[in-house]
């Protein structure tokens, strides 16, 4: 998609009283048990997806915008959602890559975002669990460049699952954003220095490869900046 092209040219949906924009997704407003959701999936037409450049082909503008709401800097984003792994797979990677975008630029060239991938979160090989959270920031810092210049650092783990209904609570403020995840009194995953240059804009519901994404009850809060304390790094623990 072009940095030029029209909003006009977007599908909308509306769900209750939210609109949103298919941004390199396709997308119905379906019944699913018992509840009108959004049910997206990554349009593979509008974006294609490359298995032997993985990194170049995913994290990418895919995802359903939420329409009148252009000036998201601090605060809450909370959605509950769904994912499911399309049968058949089309690529053997797939682990139902689910969650939500914010301070997304109005053309789409830069935003941040935090998923899950729910197919690892609760697997019995530690290390598959911790990467079961990413954060990234369009363009410059996708998962595969974070996992280089500073593993772990963006990733993290939570009790996710496929096949049922995760809610994720997002609190921003300032470079910082913390994670929670369902009924979690403390979140599970915390972001101190987010890397994105553009500071405020839309929020959006994200799926990527493979994933059959289902979405409802999405709230956003803005709040002003609240000044914390600052962190101490312990070493040598």
């Amino acid at each position: 998609m072009s940095a030029g092209q029209s909003f006009a040219q977007f599908k909308t949906l509306k769900l209750k009283k939210q609109t949103f924009e298919l941004h390199n997704v396709t997308g119905e407003v379906i019944k699913f048990q018992g509840d009108k959701v959004l049910r997206i999936e990554r349009d593979l037409t509008a974006i294609p997806f490359d298995s032997t450049n993985v990194e170049a082909s995913v994290d990418e503008p895919h995802y359903a915008r939420l329409v009148g709401l252009d000036d998201f800097e601090n605060g809450t984003i909370q959605v509950k959602m769904y994912s499911q792994l399309k049968v058949p797979a089309p690529y053997s990677g797939i682990a139902g890559f689910i969650g939500l975008f914010f301070h997304v630029k109005e053309d789409d060239s830069e935003l941040q975002g935090i998923y899950v991938r729910p197919k690892v979160g609760r697997s019995q090989n530690q290390l598959s669990r911790n990467h079961s959270v990413q954060y990234f920031a369009y363009p410059d810092y996708k998962f595969d460049t974070l996992r280089k210049i500073a593993p772990f650092r963006y990733e993290g783990s939570a009790p996710t699952a496929l096949n049922e209904w995760i809610t994720m609570r997002l609190e921003i403020n300032g470079e910082s954003a913390e994670m929670f995840i369902n009924d979690m009194k403390y979140s599970s995953f915390v972001v101190d220095k987010m890397l994105g240059k553009n500071k405020k804009g839309y929020v959006g519901l994200y799926v990527d490869i493979g994933t059959i994404g289902h979405f409802k009850d999405l709230k956003v809060v803005k709040r002003a900046y609240k000044k914390t304390q600052t962190t101490v790094q312990m070493n040598n623990i």
